[in-house]
């Protein structure tokens, strides 16, 4: 067997989970996964796909499911409640002084 090493990391128990079945599904064991991502780093001699900020599109309410639609609000609600917040005659004038309504 080859000399292998510990990795430590932190990640949000939702996504490790979602990650995991869908490792699960292919055959793949998580620690088989990281080392391929790991080898494709060094193929690669960076990051083995594209980063960029996603295309920043309102949400669009009718598409969404309830579930979608309650947990963007949990987010706005989140947000309020931890002083994230923005006064709306301020908000307004920059979008009226942007878009020279």
């Amino acid at each position: 067997m080859a000399k292998t090493a510990n990795l430590y990391a932190r990640i949000e128990p939702d996504v490790k989970e979602e990650a995991e079945q869908i490792l699960s599904s292919l055959g793949i064991s998580v620690s088989n996964a990281i080392n391929m991502f790991y080898k494709q780093i060094i193929l690669q001699k960076g990051i083995p796909f594209e980063l960029k900020l996603p295309d920043n599109h309102p949400l669009n309410m009718q598409a969404m499911t309830t579930e979608q639609l309650n947990k963007e609000l949990e987010k706005g609600y989140t947000d309020i409640l931890e002083g994230r917040t923005q006064n709306a005659k301020v908000v307004f004038d920059d979008i009226r002084k942007d878009y020279k309504l």
